[in-house]
């Protein structure tokens, strides 16, 4: 029965860690070019974004990917929002058969909202390899005076504070959920 309790808690824990975790910056990329011209620098920032979940979703629907936006909607909102709201059903419920089958039906959902968390890894594997400063160096003449040209790129990129929060949330409600599934498995049915 304690088993039960602690799923909850976690369950309620990891809620708490959900919003930050969807709503905070899940990730930052930013590419800056440098001109070097005898001497005299100009540098230019050419993308500088930091993206939450809701973000990206809403850049992807303004950009008309609608199909990429709502599977990220669906996988990262909805489903952990519809799983908690049932488990906290189960946990309220008087009806064993009832709890039991909301159990089972979160854990069968669970394994679709991981899919979500195995897609946003990749990315974040991706964006998080930090390209080295690359250089590109010119000499030429012009009236007889020589001018050199340096052109260099950089790439940046960072997990943000919505990552971290998200992770924990996907922990805490795996731990949660699996408590959860074992208490009503070992609790004797009357």
């Amino acid at each position: 029965m304690y088993k039960k309790h602690l799923g909850f808690a976690f369950n309620i824990i990891a809620l708490g860690l959900f919003f930050p975790g969807i709503l905070l910056t899940m990730f930052s990329f930013n590419m800056e070019m440098a001109a070097n011209l005898s001497g005299s620098a100009l540098t230019s920032s050419l993308i500088d974004k930091e993206l939450s979940i809701m973000a990206t979703i809403s850049e992807l629907w303004e950009d008309q990917r609608l199909l990429v936006a709502a599977l990220i909607f669906a996988f990262s909102v909805c489903i952990p929002l519809l799983k908690t709201l049932l488990l906290c059903f189960a946990y309220f419920t008087k009806s064993p058969q009832i709890e039991k089958r909301l159990i089972n039906f979160v854990g069968a959902i669970g394994k679709w909202s991981m899919a979500d968390v195995f897609v946003i890894a990749i990315f974040l594997a991706i964006m998080s390899t930090n390209h080295a400063e690359t250089i590109t160096s010119e000499q030429f003449s012009v009236f007889g005076f020589k001018i050199a040209l340096d052109i260099s790129t950089q790439t940046l990129s960072a997990a943000g504070e919505g990552f971290y929060y998200f992770t924990a949330y996907c922990l805490l409600s795996l731990i949660g959920t699996q408590l959860t599934s074992s208490g009503i498995k070992h609790k004797p049915m009357t």
